[in-house]
C-alpha cells in the first residue's frame, strides 16, 4: 500500500513559480508511476502529468506542457511538480496519485493524496 502526502500549495502571482511535493510512504513505491491532476472550482478534476516509475519518461496535458515539469526521487520517497509561469487558470486543487499503468485517466489510479490548493491571482 501506498500513501501520498503533498503539499506546497499557496497563493502566488500570475508569472510565478512554485513547486509542489508528493510524500510517499511504502516500500514498493519505486514500482508506480505517478500522476498529478487537479481541480479547479466548479470543474471535473483532470490529468495535468505523469512520470514512470524510474523517472525516465513524462507525459504532460497540453495546458501545462512547456510550463509544468515532473520528476521524482525514489530514494526520498518523493514526486515533484515544478510549475512556471503560473497562470489564474491554473488555480485548482492539486493532487499526487499512484499507479501500476500508464495512463491519464483517473481510474487507473490506485492510491490518492488529499491534496494541496494552489490559487494564483492576476
Amino acid at each position: 500500500q501506498v500513501q501520498l502526502v503533498e503539499s506546497g500549495g499557496g497563493l502566488v502571482q500570475a508569472g510565478d513559480s512554485r513547486r509542489l511535493s508528493c510524500a510517499a510512504s511504502g516500500r514498493l513505491f519505486s514500482g508506480y508511476n505517478m500522476g498529478w491532476f487537479r481541480q479547479a472550482p466548479g470543474k471535473e478534476r483532470e490529468f495535468v502529468g505523469l512520470i514512470s516509475w524510474n523517472g525516465g519518461i513524462t507525459n504532460y496535458a497540453d495546458s501545462v506542457k512547456d510550463r509544468f515539469t515532473i520528476s521524482r526521487d525514489n530514494g526520498k520517497n518523493m514526486v515533484y511538480l515544478q510549475m512556471n509561469n503560473l497562470k489564474p487558470e491554473d488555480t485548482a486543487v492539486y493532487y499526487c496519485a499512484a499507479s501500476r499503468g500508464w495512463d491519464i485517466k483517473e481510474r487507473e489510479y490506485e492510491y490518492w493524496g488529499q491534496g494541496t490548493q494552489v490559487v494564483v491571482s492576476s
